[in-house]
């Protein structure tokens, strides 16, 4: 399948499969925790992260009666690709059973980039091609590669939105040559003490470079997804910026920004609360007058409260699910501008 030259056939996949997954209603879960980020999450519910225990939990996830109704996705582990069912039926071919797709998140993580005041680039390019030959033989329709910015002491500075935005324009031209589609996620941390205007110009540049990389590596952007941060205030600053600015200062930001071709944003919860994630989306889409798709990838956002009930009990297994499922149906709701404080009141 990878070749240097993208096909009519490969476009046209491409295309179908970036719409399907940014179709009404559905977002994409994100269940791609490397071993040390799932390890925290099980630390808090005191539960062991083992190979059995994550197996158990993931199960939980992609088994959860309705899910696809709200669920278009599923960004997985490299360890969870090769995981199965309790009926031994592979990950990546259940979901796909259920009318989700299963994607893979491919890099290896953050390094220091030398001479910077602590900013970091992403690893994996190397094999990076042979890798997504694997993955797509075992069924995934599209992958994951993840920035990261932040803001604040000087940064970012222009050398590591260049080393970023040059890397994520690369991942995607492996991953399109490779008849997948990109999800590129130029993340801009939440943390710090910027106000909403200083992460509004920040966006703008970041995504602004990203663009401009992807060109440079022709990829087709009606055949990617992008997977944003919502334009908000650093978590430390004193005046958080209410629900209707955050959403005007995000559009404004990417009509700005992100060309008219690409067919989604699926925006991160990058540390919000699942509520004001939810809440959030739902402002952005209630504007309405936007040409892409604004939908949601959220990991914690979506999880958080089914591992709190869970706790790795089997017992818990049906509430887990059903509290799952609530935030999945609150954001399916959210795409359409309908969700309502009152809906949280149900669970």
């Amino acid at each position: 399948m990878l070749t240097n030259k993208l096909t009519r056939e490969i476009i046209n996949q491409l295309k179908e499969t970036a719409q399907a997954m940014v179709a009404p209603g559905k977002g994409i879960l994100a269940a791609d925790e490397s071993g040390p980020t799932i390890k925290k999450r099980f630390d808090t519910i005191g539960v062991e992260s083992s190979g059995e225990t994550r197996q158990a939990y993931r199960e939980l996830l992609f088994t959860t009666p309705g899910i696809q109704e709200f669920i278009s996705g599923v960004i997985l582990f490299d360890e969870t690709m090769g995981q199965s069912t309790r009926k031994e039926i592979l990950f990546p071919k259940f979901l796909a059973g259920r009318g989700i797709i299963p994607g893979i998140k491919v890099d290896k993580g953050l390094t220091l980039i030398p001479g910077t005041s602590d900013e970091k680039a992403t690893q994996g390019l190397d094999g990076l091609a042979e890798r997504m030959e694997k993955y797509r033989e075992v069924g995934a329709g599209f992958a994951k590669w993840r920035g990261v910015l932040e803001i604040g002491n000087h940064k970012p500075t222009r050398l590591g939105v260049d080393i970023n935005a040059h890397a994520l324009a690369r991942y995607a031209a492996i991953t399109q040559r490779a008849g997948l589609v990109p999800i590129v996620e130029p993340e801009i941390l939440i943390t710090g003490s910027h106000d909403i205007e200083t992460c509004e110009q920040v966006s703008k540049w970041v995504l602004g470079r990203v663009f401009s990389e992807l060109a440079q590596h022709r990829v087709i952007l009606e055949g990617m997804i992008l997977k944003p941060s919502m334009v908000t205030s650093g978590d430390g600053h004193p005046d958080q910026a209410d629900i209707e600015t955050v959403a005007k200062a995000t559009i404004r930001a990417f009509k700005q920004s992100v060309p008219a071709a690409v067919p989604g944003v699926v925006f991160l919860s990058g540390g919000q609360s699942s509520e004001l994630a939810t809440a959030h989306l739902n402002a952005m889409n209630q504007m309405g007058c936007c040409p892409w798709e604004l939908s949601f990838s959220y990991g914690r956002a979506l999880q958080e409260k089914t591992l709190l009930v869970w706790k790795g009990n089997a017992d818990n297994l049906s509430m887990a699910q059903k509290t799952l499922l609530h935030r999945a149906e609150c954001n399916g709701a959210a795409r359409y501008g309908n969700y309502t404080q009152a809906m949280e009141e149900v669970v």
